[in-house]
């Protein structure tokens, strides 16, 4: 594992490794254990589109793990005015000892981990939200005590979340459906290789996606950059929400997660967001836990 550039790239024993050591750091957190794996070190963590869980998570873990992150602003630095993107990668690859990086394109994820010589993450793009999803393994694992054989079901546009949620459920022998408009589906590529290597199902019908579900997930209808398509999008996906109906078909004691920010009484009704907010919030959590395990796979001199 030379980077996370999305969960395809993994293979079920990489992803494994890292929520093993996403437990034991923690483990580490929560029983004031030191594990300063990253003295030294330097996250540069640029930003194309704005944050709040992925730059506090990844800013507070770097601390967290003796080292120590540079917010860099698309609007502040060159890569902003017009620098290539591989450019950027050669000279911030001199000074730092990662990138993490959020922005819109996938292909400048993929671009600066060919032309920079230092561990790149993506920490969101259009395409993937890889980090996201491994948090949101981590919280399936807390809950249910394993993901084989479970059955996760996506409820909503067929975006980055259900791209990485698909594959990172398939590779760890869950059963994946996705519940979307026709027009909104899931990657086709992604689609097609998750029927190749596992038990998957996309279908406009909410109830059949959810029947006898683990574990339902829902994200907003319109994602950032999306804001023009909000009003359409809101008519697209009236029939797109976890609700108590949704609710009655999923295994009784089903859980829900959502990426967050909630639009509550949208893609969720404000009584199930509730009901499940402990879980929701645990997922949010993990967040740090999660990537803090990436950052010490491919930015510690042990490379645990």
């Amino acid at each position: 594992m030379e980077h996370l550039l999305k969960l395809k790239d993994l293979s079920h024993d990489e992803i494994l490794s890292i929520l093993n050591l996403a437990d034991q750091l923690k483990y580490d957190k929560k029983n004031n254990i030191p594990h300063k794996y990253l003295e030294g070190k330097t996250l540069g963590m640029i930003f194309s589109k704005s944050s709040t869980r992925t730059r506090v998570s990844f800013e507070v873990g770097m601390y967290e793990l003796g080292g120590q992150a540079l917010f860099l602003s698309s609007n502040d630095i060159q890569l902003g005015r017009g620098e290539p993107v591989r450019d950027t990668a050669r000279v911030l690859s001199r000074y730092l000892d990662g990138i993490m990086i959020r922005t819109y394109e996938q292909e400048d994820v993929e671009e600066l981990s060919r032309y920079g010589s230092i561990p790149i993450i993506n920490g969101l793009t259009d395409f993937a939200h890889p980090c996201q999803v491994l948090a949101d393994l981590m919280t399936i694992r807390e809950y249910k005590n394993s993901l084989k054989g479970l059955k996760l079901c996506f409820v909503g546009d067929g975006n980055n979340m259900a791209n990485s949620l698909i594959v990172g459920g398939i590779k760890m022998g869950m059963k994946v459906t996705v519940a979307c408009p026709e027009n909104y589906q899931p990657d086709s590529e992604i689609m097609a290789w998750a029927k190749e290597n596992g038990e998957f199902l996309c279908t406009d019908s909410v109830i059949d996606a959810a029947k006898d579900a683990d574990v339902l997930y829902t994200d907003v209808w319109a994602s950032m950059g999306q804001e023009g398509e909000a009003e359409q999008r809101r008519k697209d996906f009236k029939d797109y929400q976890i609700n108590d109906n949704v609710m009655a078909v999923a295994k009784a004691d089903a859980i829900v997660l959502h990426c967050l920010p909630a639009h509550r009484e949208e893609e969720i009704t404000d009584k199930v967001f509730e009901e499940h907010a402990n879980e929701i919030f645990d997922q949010a959590e993990n967040r740090i836990h999660a990537q803090k395990a990436v950052l010490v796979k491919l930015l510690g001199d042990s490379k645990k």
